[in-house]
């Protein structure tokens, strides 16, 4: 593979970003790299795992965004960790969490389907419901996280946190989903045009609710493994919703839809991890912090194609503008405009 070739892949901007940042923290903090990669390596993950279901949801297509996922993470997080106690079963918690987020999209779906509820409305009044009910659960909230499972989630094989292998192996199957199975194939067709689709027998409906719903799992499970590592608290999900977003688009999957690419969540979540630690290690105020990584990120985006991706075709596709002489006095064959 030439350069020209690695650099026209949509993902490999976040990655080069990430590796830019590691750069400065390893010149600025005097350390070797390792220790600062097994870090960012121990929280990607679960920025990966929501970003995953909110790529899924923004492939569907113009105007599909989840909101939902940042109050889903906090609510997941306190009723796994209560159902963890009462059963003794971190398994049974962590399913527990998955189902609080499926019937969170489940309200989301039936709202963008069933009533016309444009998604974003939508799913921010699901989230109202979910954040409504974390402050009921927050209030008195006892419980405490599995030390087994908060101990599983810190397990590093050679500096390797065993969790990043395993959202790798996630990322892998959400791979083989959109590339080998007949949901994946229909997901990128709706996503490319919802109208054509329809035309086609694809069932636009039930794809869109179950890119919903498997969003709402995947922050569910965000949210019940990000508080066994943590903490369960209301503010749990908070920076997640923006943060998803953002490594959706930044990892190259295309805001208009149709085009996901699942390995430039994880480029993009390790150079949002990375930032986050460069700005500590600084130590700059909150305002500064968030400058930078605006600056950053529409600087990645800009090198990535950030204003095709807006408009969602190659500016070399793009059709021109037809001269004022020839839209006056044709009115036959528009094929060659």
């Amino acid at each position: 593979m030439n350069i020209r070739a690695l650099v026209a892949r949509p993902w490999i901007w976040g990655f080069a970003a990430a590796v830019l940042v590691w750069l400065i923290i390893v010149i600025i903090s005097g350390q070797g790299g390792g220790q600062t990669v097994s870090l960012a390596l121990s929280l990607a993950p679960y920025l990966v795992v929501v970003g995953l279901g909110q790529m899924l949801v923004i492939t569907a297509g113009p105007g599909n965004i989840d909101v939902s996922v940042a109050p889903i993470i906090s609510l997941a997080g306190f009723v796994s960790v209560a159902v963890t106690a009462s059963t003794g079963s971190a398994v049974v918690g962590i399913l527990a969490g998955v189902g609080v987020g499926v019937v969170v999209a489940l309200i989301s779906t039936v709202a963008i389907l069933g009533l016309s509820v444009p998604p974003i409305i939508a799913t921010l009044a699901a989230g109202l419901i979910a954040s409504s009910v974390t402050l009921s659960l927050a209030n008195g909230f006892t419980a405490v996280p599995d030390a087994g499972l908060r101990q599983l989630l810190n397990v590093r094989p050679a500096g390797i946190p065993l969790l990043a292998v395993a959202v790798a192996g996630v990322t892998a199957l959400v791979i083989a989903l959109l590339r080998r199975t007949i949901y994946g194939r229909s997901l990128i067709a709706v996503g490319q045009n919802r109208r054509a689709a329809e035309r086609a027998g694809i069932p636009v409906a039930r794809i869109i609710a179950t890119t919903y719903l498997a969003s709402g799992a995947l922050a569910g499970l965000t949210g019940s493994l990000l508080a066994a590592y943590i903490a369960p608290s209301a503010d749990l999900g908070t920076r997640y919703l923006l943060d998803s977003v953002a490594v959706v688009v930044i990892g190259g999957t295309l805001i208009s839809g149709g085009r996901a690419v699942p390995v430039g969540v994880w480029g993009a979540a390790l150079f949002f991890i990375l930032l986050d630690g460069l700005v500590n290690l600084v130590g700059w105020s909150t305002a500064a912090q968030n400058l930078l990584k605006g600056g950053l990120v529409l600087l990645v985006l800009f090198l990535a194609g950030g204003g095709d991706r807006v408009a969602g075709t190659p500016s070399r596709f793009r059709r021109r503008p037809r001269p004022a002489a020839a839209t006056t006095t044709t009115t036959g064959d528009n094929s060659h405009g």
